[in-house]
């Protein structure tokens, strides 16, 4: 774990998700300092959920999450380009079929 993951107490930095209502996606809700998974838990309630917003939150430690580089755009999403049956226009829609 890199130092900067660290706070005052040498305690790991979290990254808080929040899934608002059941069947939705957990959205990413900031970060907070804990002695451990547990702790981030109660912690992100408390300061995430506090009007009975959430229906499950997830806490992951910053130093577990992977990221793309912004520079890596071209040699990671290009490629779908040359695929143009990944894009909604190759098909063609029905004329009973209500489009949103």
């Amino acid at each position: 774990m890199t130092n900067d993951a660290k706070g005052k107490g040498g305690w790991p930095l979290f990254e808080v998700f929040i899934r608002s209502k059941q069947g939705l996606s957990h959205v990413h809700a900031g970060s907070l300092h804990a002695a451990d998974a547990k702790m981030a838990i109660e912690n992100a309630r408390d300061v995430y959920t506090r009007r009975n917003e959430g229906t499950s939150i997830w806490v992951v430690p910053s130093d577990a999450i992977s990221a793309s580089a912004p520079e890596d755009k071209g040699t990671l999403f290009d490629p779908a380009d040359s695929k143009i049956y990944r894009h909604p226009t190759f098909y063609t829609v029905p004329d009973d079929v209500e489009c949103l």
